[in-house]
């Protein structure tokens, strides 16, 4: 449970987030409720799952927990604090050695405790304009749990907003569209689905209006 501090702390960088990227969230096919789901999205920064975060009511925050990378929010002890108490985040090492924990485990059992995701299914920040090849995490989730919805979310100009490496942000808007939620198919298999859940995701660029 968080301390009034962490949800103080919570509200603040929401609102710091709201008011240097000036996000507009679009939910285009779908409207922010309590179902469990997974929210995946494009990935080109590390504030990507904040502005995600700060664009859910309250109550859901409270209840959805990103999936972030741990050698990056494990280093520092700010960055421990703010991962762990505040986003309550699910630290996954993208380096699995030989009896580490299983990364696809770690999500699983923060769906079955009842928590939403965020993900970032190319594993990686993507300096261009499109998107990578999907690992292969979101079809593993979506077989064990196929309850979850899956949401896919474009973010639109953050990574020009906040560019790798920098300290101040640049004046540009930015926008989240939440798109219809979907479901894994019968017998559908790892490439089909994969390919289905990134083009749904693509379909939300701007681009393709």
């Amino acid at each position: 449970m968080a301390t009034f501090v962490e949800q103080f702390v919570a509200s603040t960088l929401c609102l710091l987030a709201r008011l240097l990227t000036g996000v507009r969230p679009i939910w285009h096919g779908t409207q922010p409720d309590r179902r469990l789901r997974i929210y995946f999205a494009n990935h080109s920064s590390h504030g990507d799952f904040l502005l995600i975060w700060a664009s859910l009511p309250a109550g859901l925050r409270r209840l959805t927990r990103p999936v972030a990378a741990s050698d990056y929010w494990l280093a520092g002890s700010l960055r421990r604090y703010v991962s762990g108490r505040v986003f309550r985040a699910v630290l996954i090492d993208r380096k699995v050695t030989r009896g580490g924990r299983n990364p696809v485990q770690q999500m699983s059992d923060a769906l079955a405790d009842g928590n939403s995701l965020i993900l970032f299914p190319e594993g990686t920040r993507n300096p261009g304009d499109g998107v990578l090849p999907f690992k292969s995490g979101l079809f593993h989730l979506a077989k064990k749990h196929p309850e979850v919805e899956l949401v896919p979310v474009w973010i639109e100009n953050l990574g020009r907003v906040m560019p790798k490496g920098a300290f101040i942000p640049a004046p540009l808007l930015c926008t989240l569209v939440f798109g219809a939620p979907l479901q894994m198919l019968a017998d559908e298999k790892r490439d089909q689905f994969l390919t289905r859940a990134r083009n749904a995701l693509l379909a939300l660029a701007p681009d393709n209006d």
